[in-house]
C-alpha cells in the first residue's frame, strides 16, 4: 500500500513530476508557487532531474519549448504575472505541437496584484492567453491529491496529443497542506516514443526540424486546420467533471478548484434551508463539459455560477445552456475567499428570482 504523507499542494505536485519521470525543470521563483522549484531544487537534483532556476518567465518558457523539442519530459511552473510573460512562448509550443506540462498556481490580479488566491486567469488559460487559434488542455484540481494527480495525468496526456497541458490551481491549494498518496506509476510505461524530436541526424533518420514559423499562408493554414481537427478529438474524448447532488435538484452551482469545495458546504446549508441544490464540477477547464450542462438544463431550473473573479467561466456556462434555463453569477476578486454563508445568501436571491419567474 502507498504511503500517505501530509504535504502542501506545490510540494505534492513537485513530488508527483518526480515520480512521473520529469526529465528537466525550468522555473523562476514567484509566490504562491516557489515551493515547487524550491522542492525541485532539492529533491528532483537528488532524483536525477534537471532542475535550473534561469533568470525570467521567458526564459523558463523557452528553455520549456527547447527540452520539449529534444524528447524530454519537461514542466514549468509560475503564478499569474509569470505566467502572463510565457505567453508567446506556449504559443510557439503549441503551433509546434510539443508535450509538456504547465502549472499556474492562480493569484490576484490583474498587474502584479496580489499574492492571494484567484481565478483571474481563467480566460487567459482556456481562450489561448497567447496569439493565434491554440489551446492548452487544461486541468482545474480541488484537492491536494489531485494536485499530485493531474500531474500524471497531465505528462500523459501532453505525450498522447502533443499538446502542452496546463494545471490551473490557486494560491490555496498551493499552500494548503493535506493528506495525499502517491500512486504506483512507471514513468517507463507511460512515455511514448517521440520519432519527432531533434535529437540529431542517426543511422536510420535524417534529422528533423521543429519549428512555429511558416511564411507562407497556405503552409500556415495546414498547420492550423491540422491543429483543429486534434483539439476536436480532444473535445470528443478528454472531458471530465464531478456531479454532487445533482439528483432532485432545483439548482445547480457550477464552480472549479478551491470554490467548488466551498460549494459542497453550500449544498449542505442550503439543504437545511430547505433549497434544492447540487454541483457540477468541471474538471477540464479545456475541454470544457458543455454537454452534461447542457443535458442537466432538462431537470433544473437554473445554474448558479461562483467564482474567485468578475465572471469569466460564466460565459462558458452560458454557452452550454444556450438560454434554456436562467444562469445566476457571485464572485470575489482581489484574492477573496467567498465563505459559504455568503454565497448561500446569493444563491437564496437567485432562487426567488426563478421561481418568480416559473409562476409567472
Amino acid at each position: 500500500m502507498s504511503e500517505v504523507r501530509l504535504m502542501k499542494g506545490n510540494e505534492a505536485a513537485a513530488e508527483a513530476s518526480i515520480l512521473a519521470g520529469c526529465d528537466a525543470y525550468f522555473g523562476y521563483p514567484i509566490t504562491p508557487q516557489s515551493e515547487i522549484i524550491e522542492y525541485l531544487s532539492d529533491q528532483g537534483r537528488k532524483r536525477g532531474m534537471i532542475v535550473m532556476q534561469v533568470e525570467s518567465e521567458v526564459a523558463a518558457i523557452n528553455m520549456i519549448y527547447g527540452a520539449a523539442g529534444a524528447g524530454a519530459r519537461t514542466m514549468t511552473t509560475s503564478s499569474s504575472p509569470g505566467v502572463s510573460l510565457m505567453q508567446e512562448g506556449i504559443s510557439y509550443i503549441a503551433s509546434a505541437e510539443l508535450p509538456c506540462l504547465l502549472v499556474n498556481i492562480n493569484r490576484g490580479g490583474p498587474g502584479l496584484g496580489t499574492i492571494q488566491p484567484s481565478q483571474g486567469d481563467y480566460f487567459q488559460s482556456v481562450k489561448g492567453g497567447g496569439h493565434g487559434d491554440y489551446h492548452l488542455i487544461v486541468l482545474a484540481p480541488a484537492s491536494v491529491q489531485e494536485m499530485a494527480d493531474f500531474v500524471y495525468l497531465g505528462f500523459d496526456l501532453a505525450d498522447k496529443y502533443r499538446n502542452p497541458v496546463l494545471i490551473l490551481a490557486d494560491g490555496a491549494l498551493g499552500q494548503m497542506m493535506e493528506k495525499v498518496v502517491f500512486p504506483n506509476y512507471d514513468p517507463k510505461a507511460h512515455k511514448l516514443p517521440k520519432p519527432w524530436a531533434t535529437v540529431g541526424k542517426t543511422p536510420d533518420r535524417e534529422p528533423n526540424v521543429i519549428t512555429s514559423l511558416h511564411l507562407h499562408s497556405e503552409d500556415m493554414e495546414k498547420i492550423n486546420l491540422r491543429l483543429q481537427e486534434k483539439y476536436r478529438k480532444i473535445e470528443a474524448n478528454e472531458v471530465r467533471y464531478e456531479l454532487i447532488n445533482t439528483d432532485g435538484a432545483d439548482v445547480l452551482m457550477v464552480a472549479y478548484g478551491l470554490t467548488a469545495r466551498i460549494c459542497q458546504r453550500v449544498i449542505e446549508l442550503a439543504q437545511q434551508a430547505g433549497i434544492k441544490v447540487g454541483l457540477v464540477r468541471p474538471i477540464s477547464l479545456y475541454p470544457y463539459p458543455y454537454e452534461i450542462i447542457s443535458k442537466l438544463t432538462e431537470k433544473i431550473k437554473g445554474y448558479f455560477v461562483v467564482e474567485m473573479n468578475a465572471g469569466q467561466m460564466v460565459e462558458d456556462v452560458r454557452l452550454g445552456v444556450n438560454g434554456k434555463v436562467p444562469v445566476g453569477f457571485y464572485g470575489r476578486m482581489g484574492g477573496i475567499i467567498p465563505t459559504a454563508e455568503e454565497i448561500l445568501q446569493n444563491l437564496q436571491k437567485f432562487v426567488k428570482t426563478v421561481s418568480v419567474k416559473e409562476k409567472k
